[in-house]
């Protein structure tokens, strides 16, 4: 058994110096807690309504920045997953997440499908969504937008990721009442059909104008909602996402047809 804590927050817009220590305050709670993988909102560290790439350029950071030591220090032997704003060796920005453990970075894996006006401020990722091997089990990571590509979530379950950890920012969008937010039904889906759990870590506040739909969701390997919320925790035996029999004589791997998946 794992613990996994997200911790659903509302970054300062523009304010490095205040989402550090929010941010680090945050890992620091949770690991206190038990957790042993937490995960942060996208962009935790910048905010996200960005009215130009200057002023995005303006709080971005590379991961040898020293919030992430910060981040592994309050850490203590938990992953911590984060989003960030970050500035890369060719000067482009972009969308970031960082797999941080008290090693260090391990990992930084660039958003690859950008939503809306994320394409007038970064640039998408050109390699696929890693699988990091942490003391918690293999972590794949995703970022908001991401999740709603079946590619990439089978991509990460082929790959051996027992669970996806992704940093998102949900904005607000009208649903049924009694419904979850759209995204929550793709995490809870993507879940089921790959056999891993999935641990989305939204974020809160209005930013500009911008209403967020708060919508911490943590989902068990089964693809069912085991805890949501801000400070969202959940107990998940990822043993169980080692298997992909679903019955007797089926197995969620074993007996896809890649030949006819082709257009």
């Amino acid at each position: 058994m794992i613990r996994v804590a997200c911790r659903q927050l509302a970054p300062r817009l523009g304010d490095l110096a205040a989402n550090r220590e929010l941010t680090a305050s945050a890992i620091g709670a949770a690991a206190a807690g038990g957790a042993d993988v937490v995960v942060l909102p996208e962009l935790a560290t910048s905010g996200y309504v960005f009215e130009s790439a200057e002023e995005a350029a303006a709080v971005a950071v590379t991961p040898s920045h020293p919030l992430f030591g910060e981040w592994a220090s309050a850490a203590g032997r938990a992953v911590v997953v984060g989003g960030f704003c970050e500035r890369g060796d060719d000067g482009r920005l972009y969308n970031s997440a960082a797999v941080v453990d008290r090693g260090g970075v391990r990992a930084v894996y660039r958003k690859t499908h950008l939503w809306d006006r994320e394409k007038l401020l970064f640039t998408p990722g050109d390699r696929p969504p890693p699988v990091v091997a942490t003391a918690a089990g293999p972590v794949g990571v995703l970022i908001c937008y991401d999740l709603e590509f079946p590619e990439l979530t089978r991509t990460l379950a082929l790959a051996g990721a027992r669970l996806v950890a992704a940093p998102v920012n949900w904005p607000l969008v009208d649903r049924p009442s009694g419904e979850r937010p759209p995204e929550v039904v793709i995490a809870m889906a993507a879940a089921r059909v790959n056999r891993m759990a999935i641990a989305c870590c939204d974020r809160s506040g209005t930013e500009r104008g911008q209403e967020w739909t708060a919508g911490t969701a943590i989902v068990g390997t089964d693809g069912w909602v085991l805890a949501e919320g801000a400070d969202a925790t959940a107990d998940i035996d990822l043993e169980c996402a080692a298997s992909k029999a679903v019955s007797p004589r089926n197995d969620l791997f074993g007996d896809r047809r890649p030949s006819l998946y082709t257009l």
